[in-house]
């Protein structure tokens, strides 16, 4: 998921606008109408939903901009190496920018309903704050492992981070959101003005990716040479 070098930065960020755009959408759009269908969608239809767009977002956009749509995954990748931290700033204002266009489009079509799918903690902001930092490191680790490791079934990266995503948004979803990403956060909350502890929203995705990122690094790099060496 490293920056294609042969590609435009702008197209690159216009791919990540699009990719969360989609996110966004599919996403406050479940929350929306399972609320305006009186749990028609349910909590396990918000959880598909979310990892299925996602896979299908990284298989759009994974050749194009290495399918970060997620300003969390963009500064762990550039932690490590693995993304150049020129280009973060564009990279998150491009993923924002799409998350909050996303809102937008939602709020046109169905009304300020469910808070336009903000995430907000069911009991505590810390229990919030952990259960992002763990969600959001075990999305990271995967993502590092089927995205930077060629050893893993790279053609199978997109179905991989999707199922995280669904697992994880399904059964954390009532507690905390699940939202593994300040910008599925920002839209929703700026555009329905719902900025209540937001901030855990940005500092549990931001801190967890950065451990996932670092821990399989360390896993990787201890990792037996014979073991290394099989394709």
């Amino acid at each position: 998921m490293a920056l294609p070098v042969s590609k435009g930065l702008l197209l690159c960020c216009l791919a990540e606008a699009i990719g969360t755009f989609g996110l966004v959408f599919a996403v406050g759009g479940a929350i929306v109408i399972n609320a305006l269908t009186d749990g028609v969608v349910t909590q396990v239809g918000v959880g598909l939903t979310s990892g299925l767009i996602v896979a299908a977002m990284v298989y759009a956009t994974g050749h194009l901009s290495g399918a970060h749509i997620n300003p969390s995954v963009t500064l762990a990748f550039a932690l490590v190496g693995r993304f150049p931290f020129r280009c973060v700033p564009l990279y998150w204002a491009a993923q924002l920018t799409g998350a909050t266009v996303a809102t937008l489009v939602v709020w046109a079509l169905f009304g300020d309903v469910a808070n336009l799918g903000a995430t907000l903690p069911l009991d505590t902001a810390w229990q919030s704050l952990g259960l992002e930092v763990v969600l959001t490191s075990i999305l990271m680790f995967v993502i590092m492992a089927v995205a930077t490791d060629a050893r893993a079934a790279g053609g199978h990266a997109a179905v991989a981070i999707g199922a995280v995503v669904a697992l994880e948004a399904t059964f954390a979803g009532p507690i905390s959101g699940a939202s593994m990403n300040p910008a599925r956060s920002f839209g929703p909350a700026l555009v329905s003005g719902v900025m209540a502890y937001h901030w855990v929203y940005w500092v549990g995705p931001v801190v967890g990716a950065a451990l996932g990122a670092l821990a399989y690094q360390a896993v990787r790099k201890a990792t037996p040479e014979a073991v290394a060496r099989e394709p």
